[in-house]
């Protein structure tokens, strides 16, 4: 006889209790996965170009293959997760990322491996809008924001912590490790999940998938991103380059009208009429674009410009891994007594520091004097934006859209690192196989550093004029529509940061 999956309770998880922590442990796991190898793989570029021949062009795709298709597909993940089952999607996903990343592992050339990479991201976008909503579903009340916070750090633990993981691996044995790491933590995320996961829906799920507005987002993307990266080698002129841009606007366009007219459609739009959702989002767009910029370049200059071996320059990043374990969950305490303005105008700006100190890198660069300072103030940027900024685009959100809002966030962060990668070599002029060369690559990654050092500083600019603290929500009975207010945040000195509350809202009439 089988053993029926575990279900949420009418009141939930509290915080704390020991099924919590496995909650809480298996949507991290998961979800880790899907961070880490959007940061791990930079690490491990140098030497998979050189294994498999491949020019500037071949490791952009090697990330983007991965961030198009989660970008793409993220949303239709967090739709499937709110009709079929989050857990349920959750656990498909979790499987297919882990055989996308055996095929990684094994790629023979960098065609295949690009492919794989892609593959690897359909399995992102089906876990990770999930794992956020299974904690927005199964804990109580008053104990999710706590538990956000808890994944949000973890998470981003997970992403830093990627460049050292990926150094030491690549160092030590080969860079195809660095994709073969994922198949014994996939087996352990499904075994906890399916013993421990209580199961959740949307009750107000579409019941039809909108695949014509998947199909024309992906292809909007997959084409806008080919004309950029081939801008570089082909010229803005180039025949190709322009089919393919106007192909990629076109597609954008008409996943915009699709979404307008369609009677359930993917992303409903109606999300996008609290204010606080999109400037939260626009702030996720400057921050992450920015985030993409500096974790691909870095860890490529600190190697071929500074000589750094892959795991020295894994190391490098280590104290933004260490400031943010120490510091989310306390940064998430800070907003939900302040409000998360103030530490999302800040983080930024920190951030913004620490890229204009990396851009002076160099071949005599000093660890201590040219690398710690600055990374250490890039992660204490960090460690004041990231909690704040995912539990502030979840309470803007009522509870039946929390995939939805999840899956919106995650596409918008994904989207934004994915045109860095696209754009910034173009702007920095640098093609080819010039990221080989360290008296090329230098003067391109000062550019990109102060790029992205502009692009932080604009992120802090709409957190200060946009965000503020989430109101409460109305409950449902005396709504008159479907809104798009959340949870708000507010201070709970026993139970932890970023504790929420049901209570009535004062902005609407009943």
């Amino acid at each position: 006889m089988t053993t029926p999956p575990p279900t949420a309770s009418d009141a939930g998880l509290a915080y704390g209790q020991p099924r919590a922590r496995w909650v809480l442990t298996a949507t991290v796991l998961g979800s880790g996965m899907a961070f880490i190898d959007g940061t791990v793989v930079n690490v491990a570029l140098p030497r998979i170009g050189r294994q498999l021949d491949a020019g500037l062009a071949g490791l952009q795709w090697t990330v983007n293959a991965y961030t198009l298709t989660l970008a793409s597909l993220i949303l239709l993940g967090g739709s499937l997760g709110d009709r079929f089952g989050r857990r349920r999607v959750f656990m498909v996903g979790v499987v297919w990322f882990a055989l996308a990343s055996l095929l990684c592992g094994i790629a023979p050339d960098i065609q295949t491996l690009v492919a794989a990479r892609a593959l690897q991201g359909v399995g992102g976008a089906l876990l990770t809008p999930g794992s956020l909503a299974i904690l927005q579903s199964a804990f109580r009340p008053e104990d999710r924001a706590r538990a956000i916070g808890a994944w949000s750090g973890l998470g981003g633990i997970a992403g830093a912590a990627g460049p050292f993981v990926g150094g030491w691996l690549v160092q030590t044995t080969s860079w195809r490790y660095v994709f073969l790491i994922n198949l014994p933590v996939a087996v352990a995320v499904v075994v906890i999940t399916a013993r421990h996961v209580p199961e959740s829906r949307a009750a107000t799920a579409s019941q039809h998938l909108d695949i014509s507005g998947a199909v024309l987002g992906a292809t909007g993307l997959a084409a806008l991103t080919y004309g950029l990266i081939a801008w570089q080698g082909y010229g803005l002129a180039s025949a190709r380059v322009l089919l393919a841009l106007g192909a990629g606007i076109a597609a954008l366009v008409g996943f915009g009208l699709r979404e307008r007219q369609a009677r359930e459609p993917m992303l409903p739009l109606d999300i996008f009429g609290n204010r606080l959702f999109n400037g939260t989002n626009a702030v996720t767009f400057a921050v992450y674009g920015a985030l993409g910029g500096v974790m691909f370049f870095l860890v490529l200059a600190l190697q071929v410009v500074a000589g750094f071996r892959p795991l020295a320059a894994g190391l490098s990043l280590l104290p933004i891994t260490v400031l943010m374990l120490l510091l989310s969950a306390r940064m998430g305490a800070v907003a939900a007594r302040i409000g998360p303005r103030l530490p999302m105008t800040v983080g930024p700006l920190l951030c913004a520091a620490g890229a204009l100190g990396l851009s002076r890198l160099d071949p005599h660069a000093s660890y201590v004097v040219d690398v710690l300072p600055w990374v250490t103030l890039f992660g204490l940027g960090l460690a004041c934006t990231v909690a704040p900024l995912t539990a502030t685009v979840l309470a803007a959100a009522p509870d039946e859209h929390a995939g939805l809002a999840s899956g919106v966030n995650n596409a918008v962060a994904r989207v934004a690192g994915l045109l860095a990668i696209a754009v910034l070599p173009l702007v920095a002029g640098l093609g080819g196989d010039a990221y080989g060369d360290p008296g090329r690559l230098q003067p391109a990654f000062r550019v990109v550093m102060l790029v992205c050092a502009g692009l932080l500083v604009l992120g802090s600019l709409l957190a200060a004029l946009l965000v503020r603290t989430p109101e409460p929500a109305e409950p449902a009975e005396h709504r008159r529509h479907a809104g798009v207010d959340g949870p708000p945040l507010h201070c709970c000195p026993h139970d932890g940061p970023l504790a929420s509350t049901g209570a009535p809202s004062a902005r609407r009439g009943s």
